[in-house]
């Protein structure tokens, strides 16, 4: 079974998803990373691709990935780094990146390597779901990785039953149509979306992010769905300089609502 499937078995509420950019801060951090994530109590592990041209992220995550891509970060360095590390992780991995740099490497290619490091799932949020149906679902299945796909607030319901349907392991719940790393403080709005997600019995677990930062947003958004994805603050709170990358104190700091 799934990784992420047998998770959300064991913890069904209250999750917690990390997102780190791969090679940042330094090209070989990522093993020391998610060993820390998962010391510290992450529940799932995304680990961000670095793109040149992104879509959706705002300033941070362009920035670490444009350090990245400085460091020297390419996917075959992603995979060799990860081989020998990631069998020391237990709780799920996930890749987020870009559909270019994807089939630059290869889709199968690609497919074949995040198997091969036990990586669970994907997310291409520039992947057209009728493409994905007609040419790569069968990729998917025959490495057993699974297709996460983004809805947001203005995703309508048809097209979000759609979007789950299409989607294993969860579906991926974008908090507002803004970029990564904008909001300080969930609107009614937002919070009314968060609340017609929990209403539609979608058969996949909802997790929520973009704009999530502080303990205040989890606590928000477990009221209504079963996780919260963070990024471009744990990303922003990384430091180099620390033994343990500043990912302790990060942690210290969002349990104890120290995070503004």
């Amino acid at each position: 079974m799934n990784k992420i499937d047998l998770h959300f078995r064991k913890k069904p509420k209250n999750n917690l998803a990390v997102y780190f950019t791969a090679g940042y801060p330094n090209l070989d951090t990522m093993p020391q990373i998610m060993q820390q994530l998962e010391q510290n109590g992450a529940d799932l592990i995304e680990i961000g691709i670095p793109y040149s041209d992104p879509l959706a992220d705002g300033p941070i995550i362009q920035n670490s990935s444009s350090i990245a891509l400085e460091n020297g970060f390419s996917l075959q360095k992603m995979f060799d780094l990860l081989d020998s590390s990631s069998s020391k992780i237990s709780i799920p991995k996930v890749f987020m990146g870009y559909l270019n740099p994807v089939m630059q490497f290869g889709f199968e290619r690609f497919l074949e390597n995040a198997a091969r490091i036990g990586v669970s799932g994907l997310i291409l949020p520039d992947l057209p779901p009728d493409i994905f149906e007609n040419e790569y679902k069968s990729l998917y299945e025959s490495y057993g990785i699974y297709p996460i796909f983004l809805i947001t607030p203005q995703t309508p319901d048809d097209r979000i039953r759609y979007l789950d349907r299409l989607s294993k392991g969860f579906i991926y719940a974008v908090s507002s149509s803004a970029t990564t790393g904008g909001n300080n403080v969930f609107s009614e709005t937002q919070v009314s979306y968060f609340e017609r997600l929990s209403q539609l019995s979608l058969k996949n677990p909802v997790m929520i992010g973009f704009g999530v930062s502080k303990n205040d947003h989890l606590e928000q958004v477990w009221q209504h769905c079963e996780g919260a994805i963070i990024g471009s603050a744990f990303i922003k709170a990384l430091d180099a300089n620390d033994e343990n990358l500043g990912i302790t104190t990060f942690f210290n700091k969002l349990l104890n609502r120290e995070i503004q």
